[in-house]
């Protein structure tokens, strides 16, 4: 009988964080494989369900060069076998991995004489199929390592535990839409605290917007129908073995209402039993 309980898959764009997701993998337990190629994972799967350990995170990217191809076949030929992995996809904006890249000092493992951007292009497309699958995306172009580090506990800490956990992220529209993603809400409807003299210098986090902020029926109204709404999901996700939704709400600039009403939400998410990690992506911005 297999010992494997848990299988993570940790793939995505060169400079997304693989590295860090790998390191946080590590420190909850789990028996991290970094820099597989994808034509021994069916090998590796053998071998490890064979043995005493039950966690188990394989890297898998491009610097298996030539066998990073295979990666999409590989993981087919898994599913044919009954190993069911949680695929966790990291990605970043394309300015941004070449910045982190350019920082590193280092060639991407797919460029063409050099040139990162010709490796990333043909990275996107290896794994435009994979991305397609993952369990779990996350988008790093705005997290330090700690906050991608917080992201990931959240979503792998407690491997035995089947219930829906939930990342709240609050967000400035004029800073860009997350693309991970799974629901995103719209606070703007709500009356701005920016034009109030006594609340603008001060954040969602402080009592006085929070007050402004809840203290409005619509702002109520929402709480409950959103959350009503996850409730209603719930069922649905677990049933296809997903077991963590990524919530967006923004607001203009991310650092009012939407920061408000993410630790409100997140609130009433954990009154419900769902285990939600919040994260201001661009409190501090302004």
């Amino acid at each position: 009988m297999s010992s494997l309980s848990e299988f993570v898959l940790v793939t995505g764009m060169t400079g997304a964080g693989r590295g860090t997701a790998a390191k946080v993998l590590e420190k909850l337990g789990y028996y991290v494989i970094d820099n597989l190629p994808p034509v021994l994972l069916d090998q590796t799967i053998s071998t490890i369900e064979d043995s005493d350990i039950d966690l188990l995170a394989v890297v898998v990217d491009a610097r298996s060069r030539s066998f990073f191809g295979e990666l999409d076949a590989a993981t087919e030929r898994l599913r044919d076998r009954g190993v069911t992995a949680r695929v966790l996809y990291l990605e970043a904006a394309d300015e941004v991995l070449v910045r982190r890249q350019e920082a590193a000092r280092r060639p991407h493992p797919l460029s063409l004489e050099g040139r990162l951007m010709d490796g990333f292009l043909l990275e996107r497309e290896l794994l435009r199929r994979v991305r397609g699958r993952a369990d779990l995306v996350v988008d790093t172009t705005s997290l330090n390592v700690h906050q991608l580090g917080q992201r990931l506990r959240a979503a792998f800490e407690r491997p035995g535990d089947r219930g829906l956990r939930a990342s709240v992220m609050s967000f400035g529209f004029k800073y860009g839409i997350p693309i991970d993603a799974d629901m995103v809400a719209d606070m703007r409807f709500l009356p701005n605290p920016y034009w109030d003299t006594a609340l603008r210098p001060l954040s969602g986090l402080d009592q006085p917007v929070r007050d402004h902020v809840r203290s409005q029926p619509r702002a109520q109204e929402f709480l409950s129908r959103y959350v009503d709404l996850v409730a209603l999901l719930t069922d649905g996700f677990l049933r296809e073995d997903k077991h963590f939704i990524s919530i967006a709400i923004g607001c203009t600039g991310g650092r009012h209402r939407s920061v408000a009403m993410s630790e409100a939400f997140a609130e009433r998410l954990r009154d419900h039993g769902v285990k939600t990690l919040v994260v201001h992506r661009d409190l501090g911005r302004e």
